[in-house]
């Protein structure tokens, strides 16, 4: 793969499949070749959204399907994410493989939180605000994303369980306003919006930008009762006196066929604008928010942007492979719950060693190598929890997690599995989140959690006495290689890695055996981000 191929981003969401597709330019922005926008209302349910009906799911695979065509078409890369339809539903498991086999669009469920890290980046490549403190909402059909930040980083990002489908589904079936049912929607938004709206204020921030169709179909109201039309919504201000003549005028309006007449609206949204409305009056009200400049950067532009980032990261950066982003992330989950990082990572390397040095045998890629750093690093968290059974108490704290940032859903699931599996028990058929996961990951999760044992046994004593390891692969055999400085005693590491290495060995149908070999020179030990400059 070049760093100049074009690469499709798409965005599965409640009320469309969103496409863009670009091609990086160096020392520039990326260059969008096309955009597309597929309606498929994919996502139904004034709650949780339990369940994707055949029809929505046939109308998603269509869409991607054409998106597939347009993307090979460009020769492009594609990348999918699907957001909060798919995320709640029990049955997303038909879609992903449908979309798989019949699309060729492999689609990643990514957690509330990577979606709004990712709006966010999206947010900001196409509105000035690095720099300024800020607050970043995305008005989705499922869920709305609220982001506080100043740098690239967020320093605040909450996704909420309240869109503009759901909104309507709950309140306004149909489209029809009933009687007090634009009371009972502003109660339960303001349930929802009040803690995240004083933890927004505690951090504060000086410009308020929304990104999203709901949103920039308010811009183009609030621009009409100006007596003003928008060539794009892109970079338009919405005041908060428009914004409340519009939703007044909305509301005033009970039934979609009433709303066709209002200036500027997409027919189209008739029967959807009313619950994004009253949400982002609510919003405002909450957030004390003025006026917002609506971007057209959100979460297909951050996943652009992000996966650009990956490709540029990709080429050889010695053992750790993670990105910034999703390495301090990981680092600051294994600080918080105390974890000894010195031992973590030495153990990590160890493990990430034997991945390169085992290649051949295993044929897994860097995004496996990724999810085998981020589980050495956390596979011991839950013992902040309780010593005993604390692999079990780590994938609970992994997979629950709100703050490992940069991971899709699936990611999260290997690495907590990964984790999980570093000591005890193998993976067995009675463990349902295991045998949940299709062959591909379990051999996954087998290969990696056999390759952590193997490290975090080599540092069994805590003294990293075993500086680095080698491999040699044959058809039957893998022979390691312990390199160690003269004179060092490694009896307890040989004694637990041999004991250890038995998933490892069974998930590479060859047996696995260790030497000890003298280090050729005295070698200083890695230093770490744990550790400071002189650890």
């Amino acid at each position: 793969m070049t760093g100049s191929r074009a690469l499709a981003a798409i965005d599965v969401g409640t009320n469309s499949v969103h496409m863009v597709i670009a091609r990086q330019v160096p020392g520039g922005s990326p260059e969008v070749l096309v955009r597309e926008r597929m309606p498929v209302r994919l996502g139904s349910g004034g709650a949780d959204m339990r369940r994707l009906l055949p029809d929505a799911v046939d109308r998603a695979i269509n869409a991607l399907v054409e998106c597939r065509h347009i993307a090979d078409a460009h020769d492009a890369e594609v990348v999918a994410v699907a957001t909060s339809a798919v995320r709640e539903a029990d049955n997303q498991s038909d879609l992903l493989r449908r979309a798989n086999s019949e699309a060729r669009v492999p689609v990643q469920v990514i957690s509330g939180v990577e979606e709004a890290r990712l709006i966010h980046l999206g947010a900001m490549s196409a509105v000035p605000i690095a720099g300024r403190p800020h607050v970043v909402i995305d008005i989705g059909g499922g869920s709305t994303e609220v982001i506080v930040g100043n740098g690239t980083a967020p320093a605040m990002a909450r996704s909420l369980k309240l869109g503009h489908i759901r909104l309507t589904d709950r309140f306004f079936p149909s489209g029809v306003i009933a009687d007090g049912a634009v009371k009972a929607c502003r109660r339960h938004i303001r349930s929802f919006v009040a803690p995240v709206a004083q933890e927004a204020q505690d951090i504060g921030f000086e410009v308020a930008v929304g990104c999203s169709g709901t949103i920039a179909a308010l811009a183009h109201l609030c621009a009409a009762r100006r007596g003003e039309t928008l060539r794009t919504a892109a970079n338009a201000v919405i005041e908060r006196s428009d914004l409340t003549a519009v939703v007044n005028e909305l509301i005033a309006r009970p039934r979609p066929s009433d709303r066709l007449k209002v200036p500027g609206l997409d027919p189209a949204r008739s029967d959807v604008i009313v619950g994004g409305a009253v949400l982002l009056r609510q919003l405002f009200k909450a957030l004390g928010i003025e006026s917002m400049v609506v971007s057209t950067g959100a979460l297909r532009e951050g996943l652009l942007l992000d996966r650009f980032t990956r490709r540029d990261r990709s080429r050889d950066d010695g053992l750790h492979h993670l990105s910034d982003l999703r390495r301090s992330s990981v680092l600051a989950l294994a600080r918080s719950y105390h974890e000894d990082l010195i031992h973590a990572e030495h153990a990590t390397d160890l493990a990430l060693e034997l991945f390169d040095e085992t290649a051949a045998a295993h044929g897994l890629g860097i995004t496996d190598s990724e999810v085998l750093e981020a589980a050495g690093l956390l596979h011991n968290i839950g013992r902040f929890v309780a010593h005993s059974s604390h692999h079990k108490h780590s994938y609970y704290l992994i997979r629950h997690s709100e703050r490992l940032a940069g991971f899709t859903e699936g990611e999260l699931e290997l690495i907590a599995l990964v984790a999980r599996y570093h000591r005890k028990s193998e993976p067995v058929s009675s463990h349902r989140e295991y045998t949940a996961l299709g062959k591909r990951d379990r051999y996954r999760v087998r290969v990696l959690a056999g390759l952590l044992r193997i490290g975090i046994a080599l540092d069994r004593t805590y003294r990293r006495a075993v500086e680095r390891v080698h491999a040699s692969v044959d058809e039957d055999a893998i022979t390691v290689e312990v390199e160690v400085p003269g004179g060092a005693e490694v009896d307890i590491e040989l004694f637990t890695a041999r004991r250890s290495a038995e998933l490892l060995a069974g998930a590479l149908k060859r047996s696995v055996d260790f030497r000890v070999v003298e280090s050729s020179t005295e070698q200083q030990r890695r230093n770490h981000p744990a550790q400071g400059a002189g650890g």
